[in-house]
């Protein structure tokens, strides 16, 4: 695990500038959008695609939760810390179940604006 960790950190590094780039890059082009003149239906509905409604707080905020009730899930299962792949199969399960929950809440949400 201690030769994992500089790369886990790497890749978690890049991920975050990553994320930042494109919040800024959204943000620059919503303000070109903006000071282009009078929108149209199509430009608005162009811009809450790109704000995303708070959707994206409501999927970290899932996904995160689920992470979490994996980790201490794994406070309960016993195994060898050492040999044993299962905690990377628990976390991994419990983060694929915030991404399913995630994804069937914005169906019923989008089954219910229609």
């Amino acid at each position: 695990m201690k030769q994992l960790l500089p790369f886990i950190i790497l890749i978690v590094f890049f991920i975050i500038l990553a994320v930042l780039i494109i919040a800024l890059f959204n943000h620059r082009l919503k303000n070109r959008i903006l000071d282009a003149g009078p929108l149209n239906e199509s430009s608005v509905k162009f811009l809450a695609q790109l704000s995303g409604f708070g959707t994206e707080s409501l999927k970290w905020g899932i996904i995160l939760f689920f992470a979490g009730i994996g980790l201490v899930t794994m406070q309960y299962i016993p195994y060898s810390a050492e040999d044993s792949p299962l905690p990377y199969g628990v976390e991994t399960i419990f983060i694929a179940a915030g991404f399913l929950t995630y994804y069937l809440a914005i169906q019923r949400k989008k089954g219910r604006q229609q």
